[in-house]
């Protein structure tokens, strides 16, 4: 007799009514959080340009090769007595011209009624996922043509020894500029993630409770004192190890655009209204006005020669 098996199937929950899929969409303040869940930590601009600058005018000035340490050496003083003064010495000006990068779509009223919330979700879900393509792929072309700094590996990616000794020579390099530079993060392409994930599973060194990577699927991933981060929108074939804090930033502006709403922390703003010239519909946009801005092109090194 022939043996049957159970196939568990998700049933629907949650789901709204066509009534209520328009009251949603006539609502853009919920649109734009419902954008705004999409993106959320999404950006590997924003994760690796860990500062935040607010770009004014079209633009945005900002400082670059500013030394964290005063020209004058600190000097002992009697009770009671003056501090000396030093002056902070500046960087090097440098502008950077911010850039609206956005996608619009239609939602007719046939596909609200025949398809229901699924549409809604399908068309927001392509709407932010093409807007965190593009600012990635622009903020990781900045960051490859800006940070040109190398250092040849210490043999190739194929075991964990290499793979250490790589980074912590790496890591010495940016050191020894005396910068206060603390190299911590490395960026690498989702393929060669998985490679370097396998080698340290075959080695039995990833943690065996809740921070291993093969259990949770989670990223980024803490691994021997780093942090390993991978995106598909990353520029080369290189390893990149990088500061985060000293690399540099984002720069976004507020056009100030009555008929947009954004939420969120990212600064992915909205628009969603009925079509016009009596046609049944919706139009939505999403968009974000921004430019990375590599404030430290020495806070990032490339490592070459790994064979990943």
């Amino acid at each position: 007799m022939a043996r049957s098996y159970s196939y568990p199937v998700a049933r629907p929950s949650g789901t709204l009514t066509t009534a209520q899929i328009h009251l949603l969409l006539s609502n853009p303040q919920i649109v734009a959080k419902r954008i705004a869940s999409l993106t959320d930590q999404r950006f590997i601009s924003d994760y690796l340009l860990g500062g935040r600058y607010r770009a004014v005018g079209g633009g945005v000035f900002y400082e670059t090769g500013e030394q964290i340490f005063a020209s004058d050496s600190a000097e002992a003083i009697e009770p009671l007595g003056e501090y000396p003064l030093t002056v902070l010495t500046a960087g090097e000006l440098a502008a950077a011209k911010t850039v609206k990068t956005g996608l619009g779509t239609e939602i007719a009223d046939e596909k609200i009624a025949r398809e229901g919330q699924p549409v809604v979700d399908r068309g927001l879900t392509r709407l932010a996922n093409q807007v965190i393509k593009d600012v990635d792929s622009t903020a990781m072309a900045v960051v490859a043509s800006k940070v040109t700094d190398t250092l040849a590996a210490a043999g190739t990616w194929t075991t964990v020894g290499n793979i250490v000794a790589s980074l912590e020579a790496a890591r010495a390099n940016r050191d020894a500029l005396a910068m206060g530079i603390d190299a911590d993060t490395i960026a690498l392409s989702g393929a060669q993630m998985a490679k370097v994930i396998g080698i340290f599973m075959t080695a039995g060194l990833l943690p065996r409770e809740a921070n291993n990577p093969l259990l949770t699927g989670r990223l980024p991933v803490d691994l021997y004192g780093y942090t390993w981060v991978t995106s598909p929108w990353i520029v080369g074939s290189d390893p990149l190890l990088v500061d985060r804090e000293q690399l540099g930033g984002m720069a976004d502006e507020d056009l100030g655009s009555p008929d947009y709403v954004s939420s969120g922390d990212f600064n992915v703003e909205t628009y969603i209204k009925r079509l016009g010239d009596h046609r049944d519909g919706y139009r939505a946009h999403a968009r974000r006005v921004t430019v990375p801005v590599v404030i430290e092109p020495k806070a990032g090194l490339k490592i070459t020669g790994t064979g990943l």
